[in-house]
């Protein structure tokens, strides 16, 4: 068995599996003040640590990747993969910095099926990331406030404004303070992928499939006009693939 870690700023994304494919998944809150124990107290009651074989990490998060490592050593007795410099994915990065791109953009475009290309991944993340790939290179990459960034922003700038649940309402114009809260950051936020997705389009001179993705992809997908497709597991799939190529190489 294959535990897959992709460690974000706000959730740790968790997969089980099985050298194929993925199996289960689960969503831990990311808290960088728990201990390597801490952490694995919590989640051995949702995985069976004793089959275990190989464990790969994508983080964002450097304090979390040594717990991980910790745990990986302490409790499995392995040596993890991390995604970085010296890992071998396959993707080419066409930026100005390409030592910049994050772990988990690197996943996402990796995890991209061969019938997906061109292809422009939104992961709705902490932070909202538009990753353009087409032959298996980024090309591109737009970075904006995540929903729960916004939310944090508006409330913590603001006097009177509460915080709020994430929901969609039934009207776009709101009449109440909380809807027209939720109105912005749902309604909001499917604005602006389908104008960044008409934008995009306009700048590259050519269609592409659109792939939403992150915690909050299923909520945020019925309110866009743009065909798409949802695929909450394309990181932990990017992370996977990244794994059997290495493994084949150390082979």
């Amino acid at each position: 068995m294959i535990l897959l870690f992709d460690v974000g700023n706000t959730n740790v994304f968790i997969g089980v599996s099985d050298g194929f494919k993925i199996i289960d998944t689960y969503r831990l809150n990311t808290e960088v003040t728990k201990t390597a124990d801490e952490y694995y107290i919590q989640m051995k009651n949702l995985i069976d640590f004793q089959a275990v074989k190989h464990i790969a990490i994508s983080s964002v998060v450097p304090r979390l990747t040594e717990k991980l490592k910790e745990i990986a050593k302490k409790f499995v007795g392995i040596e993890p993969l991390i995604v970085g410099p010296g890992v071998k994915t396959g993707l080419n990065i066409k930026t100005d910095h390409p030592r910049e791109v994050g772990a988990d953009l690197i996943c996402d475009a990796v995890g991209l099926d061969d019938d997906m290309d061109p292809a422009l991944v939104v992961d709705l993340g902490t932070a909202i990331k538009y990753i353009y790939v087409k032959h298996k290179t980024i090309l591109g990459v737009i970075i904006t406030p995540g929903v729960n960034v916004s939310i944090k922003a508006l409330v913590g700038q603001t006097a009177l404004l509460p915080d709020i649940d994430i929901e969609v309402p039934k009207k776009v114009l709101g009449t109440n303070t909380i809807h027209c809260m939720q109105s912005g950051v749902t309604y909001g936020v499917a604005a602006q992928v389908d104008g960044l997705i008409e934008r995009i389009k306009a700048e590259v001179n050519e269609d592409f499939k659109v792939i939403l993705t992150g915690g909050l992809s299923s909520l945020i997908a019925p309110l866009c006009s743009h065909p798409l497709v949802v695929d909450q597991d394309i990181i932990l799939k990017g992370l996977l693939k990244i794994y059997n190529k290495n493994e084949q190489i150390r082979k």
